[in-house]
C-alpha cells in the first residue's frame, strides 16, 4: 500500500482519535500532555500515530486562534 493510499484510508479515523483525545484537554488539564504522548506512543502503525499527532497540533492551532 502507498502511503498516499494509507493516508487516505485512515484520514477518517485519525481525524475522529485526535477529536478524542483533544477533548480530554479540558478534563486533563495540567496532566493532559503526558497522558496524550503515552496514547500517541500506544497507536500503531508509526504513520497512523503521525497522523493522529498532526491532526492533534491541528486542533490545538485552531484552537488558539
Amino acid at each position: 500500500m502507498s502511503r498516499a493510499d494509507f493516508h487516505l484510508e485512515h484520514l477518517d479515523a485519525a481525524r475522529q482519535e485526535a477529536r478524542r483525545l483533544f477533548a480530554a484537554k479540558t478534563k486533563l488539564q495540567g496532566a493532559w500532555l503526558n497522558w496524550v504522548a503515552a496514547q500517541l506512543y500506544t497507536l500503531r502503525p508509526a504513520e497512523y500515530a503521525g497522523m493522529v499527532r498532526r491532526e492533534l497540533q491541528s486542533l490545538q492551532e485552531k484552537s488558539e486562534t
